[in-house]
């Protein structure tokens, strides 16, 4: 169920294609104030300078902004995928023709500031539960188009990846139990028609439902929005007989709480939806 992916970068032809679409949607037709206030052949430099403390991600869609519009323009990162930066650090620089660099201004920080903010709110979920066995996951809570991107800056925090998309790993939910007919009638049909590679992990809301994914032979056991006692009670249940994922309402607060109850996973959303963006400008001078 979790992507083990050592890189801390999404594949460079999605963030291509990422950028291509963020750029379009930025210029149209063109930068109307940049061509009519800088000279075509005025050159310019600029440091991306962090205004406040965070974890680095997504670096190379910053730079991939600048390239899609002029090859020329050079790019120097002052830090790496994964490191910690405090207020007033230099993350990188960047020098080419001074419309290039004020045209992708924007959107280069949009992607770094969002990414940032992800890898650092990683950064924190995997401190508050330092010294447990429970492993930091993400959810598909993304934002639509930026997955791959999102789910990189999660690695990049510290974290890891649950499954990419639908088609990558089978997780049966309450509405698919609902309409299933219960969890192990929903289980059966998935096991009967996957494939043998693909691990089953069910969503389970009580201790009924637990024993009845264990009996099913569920691979993996999600405890959906349980209290840590109820939390607790399922973790001595399920024993070694599968893997237990928490999962809802799981904050900075409660975290440390719940890897205590011996849960494997913790999937957390707000990686994602609500991580806030860290605070970095561009400097530029001619």
């Amino acid at each position: 169920m979790i992507s083990h992916a050592r890189h801390l970068q999404a594949d460079p032809c999605i963030i291509r294609e990422v950028v291509a679409t963020a750029l379009a949607e930025d210029i149209g037709p063109g930068d109307i104030t940049s061509e009519l206030c800088v000279p075509p052949d005025r050159k310019g430099q600029g440091q991306f300078v962090a205004k406040e403390a965070g974890v680095l991600a997504g670096l190379e869609v910053a730079e991939e902004c600048f390239r899609q519009l002029s090859p020329a323009v050079t790019f120097q990162a002052r830090k790496q995928a994964g490191q910690s930066f405090e207020s007033g650090e230099v993350l990188a620089e960047v020098a080419g023709l001074a419309r290039t660099l004020l045209t992708a201004e924007r959107t280069a920080l949009n992607f770094l500031q969002r990414l940032c903010g992800i890898a650092t709110l990683t950064r924190q979920f995997v401190g508050a539960i330092e010294g447990s066995e429970a492993v930091i996951v993400d959810t598909r809570k993304t934002t639509p188009g930026l997955r791959a991107l999102e789910k990189a800056a999660v690695r990049a925090g510290g974290g890891q990846n649950h499954r990419f998309a639908l088609y990558d790993a089978i997780l049966i939910k309450d509405n698919h139990i609902c309409i299933a007919g219960g969890v192990g009638s929903a289980i059966q049909r998935a096991r009967h028609g996957a494939s043998a590679h693909l691990k089953i992990e069910v969503e389970t809301t009580s201790l009924q439902q637990v024993q009845e994914a264990l009996e099913a032979g569920a691979d993996i056991i999600m405890l959906d929005n349980m209290d840590p006692q109820m939390m607790g009670q399922a973790v001595e249940i399920i024993g070694d007989q599968a893997i237990v994922e928490a999962s809802g309402g799981v904050t900075l607060d409660n975290v440390a709480q719940i890897a205590a109850t011996g849960v494997d996973l913790i999937s957390v959303g707000r990686l994602t939806h609500s991580a806030p963006a860290i605070d970095i400008s561009l400097e530029l001078r001619a």
